[in-house]
């Protein structure tokens, strides 16, 4: 468990800084939402479960784009369907999810966010520091797609 830790950890030293701040900003949505949602005295639930759903959509289907990208990059024509396949299913999950709303949109976006992660860590076309950037800010939005449950 050390060894993954110390691992994750360079790796996350050896992510551009750019990426580093960026996607650490790009947390701030989730954990607003979170915070504006638990607030009983601000009486925002049903604005900020919302504004959850949909900056949870964006962002999983942002991350498809990401594997697109990667795919039209690194693949060869023959070899396109499959990875294209696959980055075209978070933006659609990211739909279902707001078309269901609610709870069951939440848990949708976890979910989708979860096996996207799995996916990407062992994802051959991304730069080495992809995976160790991706754990932390998935970790972040995951957690607060299952606080917004709470809402």
């Amino acid at each position: 468990m050390r060894y993954l830790v110390d691992d994750m950890l360079h790796g996350f030293r050896s992510t551009p800084v750019a990426a580093q701040w960026l996607g650490l900003l790009g947390l701030i949505p989730f954990g607003a939402t979170v915070v504006a949602g638990l607030i009983p005295a601000l009486q925002l639930h049903s604005v900020a479960l919302q504004a959850l759903l949909a900056y949870g959509a964006v962002i999983l289907s942002f991350l498809g784009g990401i594997r697109w990208g990667l795919a039209i990059v690194k693949a060869g024509h023959a070899d396109l369907f499959s990875p294209l396949l696959i980055s075209v299913l978070p933006s659609l999950l990211g739909w279902i999810a707001l078309l269901v709303s609610g709870s069951t949109g939440l848990l949708l976006l976890a979910f989708g966010f979860s096996a996207l992660l799995l996916a990407d860590l062992r994802l051959p076309m991304a730069p080495d520091w992809y995976g160790a950037l991706r754990l932390p800010l998935s970790v972040g939005a995951i957690a607060a797609l299952l606080m917004g449950v709470l809402f």
